[in-house]
């Protein structure tokens, strides 16, 4: 260890060190940070990365506004009963120590249930008991770490963290520079002998020095940031050559106009900058672009139940909600929004938000949050906001539903970066040694090339853009998926197992016939409502049929997966649902699709419906047969066999009879025969199954089923694409694999030409980012392509 540098953040000590443990702290602050994190047995934090941290800020009195509750309110996302959750901007994220001590704020904290960093965005979002740990002191006690947050209620406010632009003054910084510098190096250039001229070279030159200064230690100062952290690290990063490069260019540049040996190298070292940073704003311009069209631009085809001021009901987008609409949320539906519970006594499981599946009971008049389950029959609701997407994407993508699915291409990429960087200081040292010997006036240039043009950042390029352009398409299309990962799974699904009933079938064209006791009016009011509650696709054609009437509360209703629904008022009960369920078990011999009735344990009747199935269903399983196997898993009897069979292609497996744990149990098998599982299913009764296949996939119609057990959520009316999407992401597989080789194609050329000498380095320069700006422009070019086919 170095004596002399802070053990904690790396700064250089005073002559008088703060000593403890036997290290040196350079202040008293550096110190209380490494006890905490020694105490709590989070040590690990430097062997992850020497010095990795920051020196804490003194904030006394600085966050007492956060004593105010109108003030946290409008902070937090997320207040009920013991647990807030908040998202944080830190500024400070920047390698995997951040990531691993943020993520274990648990073990510094008791009151911290779970945190979760999103490192592109520099956030942390936090779940604690506000109890025994107040968002006060939550953020003190990362203050005392060295990851005070950046807080602004406007950012808050408008979900918009304040714009980086960073960036583009340094990229206006080096362009002003490169374009000053190419000026005074004209008479260098064409080799002008005018007197007047040749008097004021040496001034020109200095000059140019002078503008090559903000060039190298402000615009270029994140490249050499990062390899300093990269090599205290242990780590050869891809920054190392470029800061190796530019500082090689710099000292050589430098010597040579100080020993009055010639003009040096001044417009390549501003020009190699200049473009370095154009390329990483391209990239930088490109990836927000698809990512505020994913968040804001391509909305879940869920649709909610809105209630108008006459009480008519009516489906709408989730995005149509706007403040004050007034919402009826079935059992198992999600809500979509904050708002007021107005009507009826809600059980609301919160474990999409927070991980823990108590539910929570709510009455008229509490408010609820947006990301809950409700789980006891119908309420309403009055939206207090419009519905948030990036929220929603947000929740969706939570750790807590990640199925560990890892990518294929990271890790191809994650190879590759590791062993790119040594290979390249190798060649660009032995090409060096060369060419001292051979011509030693082309080695500085040779060794400033090589380490210039050989990049993988076009590599690493490939996947992240070809893959979010893609979900940014489907989004478009009304498919919408979790994320990339996703797209790779779905390349690879060789099975595909269909649900029937809300799959296969459409509630809107289906056809009903009661056979049975007529219900008094009493009993078809209560029928009604109890179905008014359920979310089964057979449930919503049934209550779309009957008459109106009077919308009343339950005092009591249960939904049991597989066999039924129950309501009660007062003294009357209600049962729907199979023959068993009800409680004449003598009608368990049907063979069509059939909902029966009792009433106060009486049976009454059945209704029967006959099935309509969506269109193209046919012309879907015939295209997807010829290159994957199907199945058809239905909860239903066997009494749409014959039906299916005419539909569906000969000798495609039929199982009917199937529970939720028939369901799961079969895709497992599979799976245990290597078998890549897509599972296409409603999202009520087959959740199981959705989050055991390799993709799960939800088709939407008119129904809630955002869940977190799917991996996509189709819009019923683009079933008959489905197939066509499969070999979209097939395609985006083969592009990835195209800008591999020709990444690898342009690398083995640059490096040819730069190791023989043949290359400037400022044509180094601008090949360099180039070459990632048309593998960047060749993915998104070939995906819009993919996309402009599908419908």
């Amino acid at each position: 260890m170095d004596t002399t540098n802070c053990y904690h953040c790396g700064d250089a000590c005073s002559s008088k060190p703060v000593q403890y443990d036997e290290k040196n702290f350079c202040c008293y602050g550096c110190r209380t940070v490494y006890e905490i994190f020694s105490s709590n047995d989070l040590s690990y934090y430097y062997d992850l990365q020497s010095a990795a941290g920051s020196t804490p800020k003194t904030i006394k009195g600085k966050y007492d506004f956060l004593d105010n509750p109108t003030i946290v309110e409008r902070l937090v996302t997320f207040n009920q009963d013991g647990v807030q959750i908040v998202n944080l901007y830190i500024p400070h994220i920047h390698c995997s120590s951040c990531i691993w001590i943020l993520e274990n704020l648990n073990k510094l904290s008791r009151s911290v249930t779970s945190s979760q960093v999103d490192f592109p965005k520099k956030k942390v979002r936090i779940t604690y008991n506000p109890q025994t740990l107040p968002l006060k002191e939550l953020i003190i006690l990362l203050a005392r770490i060295g990851y005070e947050p950046n807080i602004s209620l406007e950012d808050y406010d408008t979900d918009k963290k304040a714009t980086d632009r960073s960036l583009i003054y340094k990229l206006g910084v080096a362009g002003f520079a490169f374009g000053n510098v190419m000026f005074l190096s004209f008479p260098e250039y064409f080799d002008v002998g005018e007197y007047w001229l040749e008097q004021y070279k040496t001034l020109f030159r200095w000059l140019m020095f002078t503008f090559s200064l903000p060039v190298v230690f402000f615009a270029a100062k994140d490249y050499f940031v990062s390899a300093f952290k990269g090599l205290r690290s242990k780590l050869l990063n891809i920054d190392v050559p470029i800061a190796l490069g530019i500082l090689t260019l710099f000292l050589r540049s430098t010597l040579e106009i100080a020993m009055d040996w010639g003009s040096g190298f001044f417009d390549s070292l501003t020009g190699l900058v200049f473009f370095l940073l154009l390329g990483r704003f391209f990239q930088q311009k490109t990836y927000s672009f698809l990512s505020f069209e994913r968040d804001y631009k391509s909305y879940f085809p869920i649709a909610i139940t809105r209630i108008n001021k006459s009480g008519k009901e009516a489906s709408v987008q989730v995005y149509d909600i706007v403040p004050g609409d007034r919402l009826l949320i079935r059992n198992e539906e999600l809500i979509p929004v904050d708002g007021i519970l107005i009507k009826g006594k809600a059980q609301i499981d919160y474990s999409f938000v927070t991980g823990e599946s108590e539910p929570v009971t709510k009455e008229s008049g509490e408010r609820i949050f947006a990301g809950g389950k409700q789980l006891n029959g119908a309420v309403e609701m009055e939206a207090l906001k419009s519905v948030s997407q990036s929220y929603l994407t947000q929740l969706w993508s939570n750790a807590v539903f990640q199925n560990k699915k890892t990518s294929r291409f990271q890790t191809i990429t994650d190879s590759i970066g590791k062993r790119f960087t040594l290979a390249v200081l190798t060649i660009a040292t032995v090409a060096t040694i060369f060419w001292l010997v051979y011509d030693p006036s082309l080695a500085l240039n040779v060794f400033t090339a090589v380490l210039i043009i050989a990049c993988p950042c076009a590599i690493a390029l490939a996947s992240p853009f070809t893959l979010g352009n893609l979900l940014r398409i489907f989004g478009r299309k009304k498919f919408y998926l979790k994320d990339t990962q996703t797209i790779e799974q779905l390349a690879a699904v060789d099975t595909a197992i269909f649900d029937k009933t809300g799959t296969l079938t459409t509630a809107t064209k289906s056809a009903i016939r009661y056979e049975g006791v007529a219900l008094d009016p009493k009993e078809e009011s209560l029928l009604k409502n109890t179905l008014r509650a359920s979310n089964h696709p057979l449930s919503r054609t049934l209550y779309a049929m009957l008459s109106e009437h009077n919308i009343i509360t339950l005092d009591d209703y249960g939904e049991y997966t597989g066999r039924g629904i129950e309501g009660t008022i007062e003294e009357n009960r209600i049962k729907i649902g199979s023959a068993n369920f009800v409680g004449n078990p003598e009608e368990n011999h049907q063979q069509n699709t059939e909902v029966h009735v009792s009433a106060n344990d009486c049976y009454k009747g059945r209704f029967v419906f006959h099935n309509s199935y969506r269109k193209g269903v046919a012309q879907v399983f015939k295209a997807m047969a010829n290159t994957m196997d199907l199945a058809v898993l239905s909860g239903d009897n066997a009494g749409e066999k014959s039906n299916l069979e005419r539909l569906l292609p000969k000798l495609t497996p039929l199982y009917f009879d199937q529970k939720p744990d028939d369901k799961l149990e079969f895709i497992k098998t599979l799976q245990t025969e290597n078998k890549k599982v897509l599972m296409v299913g409603d999202g009520l009764n087959d959740a199981g199954a959705l989050a055991q296949s390799n993709v799960g996939i939800a088709i939407s119609e008119n129904i809630n089923v955002f869940s977190p057990a799917c991996d996509g959520i189709l819009d019923a009316t683009k079933f008959t694409q489905l197939y066509q999407y499969i070999l979209a992401s097939k395609k985006a597989m083969q592009i990835i694999k195209l800008s591999f080789v020709l990444s690898l194609l342009y690398n083995v050329v640059g490096l040819y030409f730069a190791v023989t000498g043949q290359l400037e380095p400022v044509i180094a320069a601008i090949l360099m980012p180039l070459s990632s700006i048309s593998i960047v422009a060749f993915t998104t070019l070939a995906t819009n392509f993919i996309g402009r086919k599908l419908k």
